[in-house]
């Protein structure tokens, strides 16, 4: 599953939608929008996140942060270390050999050691 593909999921589960009922309404088959729910799809397009918004009447702020969650929900991203140091391409590789066996735990401080390695360098 994606950041993006949970929040969907959750706002049909608030709103009592089934993804055959919204599939219909935003004009795409229920078969994509469970891979999409599902991290079988990649990123979405910016017309169909702008149909799920306003199916679900998201508006401003929160619409911007439903565009954001889609932002970091490729499921098969590509890390590119061309022209970066060896070290980098080694690291890039071992994370993405190692990347499903973290935990939620694991996931955690991961993403806390890289957030606050990048608070550092601004």
């Amino acid at each position: 599953m994606t950041p993006f593909g949970e929040a969907v999921r959750q706002l049909r589960s608030e709103r009592g939608v089934s993804q055959k009922q919204m599939a219909a309404a935003i004009g795409v088959s229920a078969a994509y929008l469970s891979a999409l729910e599902h991290g079988r799809r990649g990123k979405p397009s910016f017309d169909f996140l702008q149909r799920v918004a306003g199916y679900f009447n998201v508006i401003w702020d929160d619409a911007e942060a439903l565009f954001d969650i889609a932002d970091v929900s490729d499921p098969r991203v590509v890390i590119d270390t061309a022209g970066l140091s060896a070290a980098h391409t080694a690291f890039a590789n071992h994370l993405a050999r190692r990347i499903g066996t973290l935990d939620e735990e694991g996931l955690a401080r991961m993403e806390a050691l890289l957030s606050d390695y990048a608070g550092r360098q601004n």
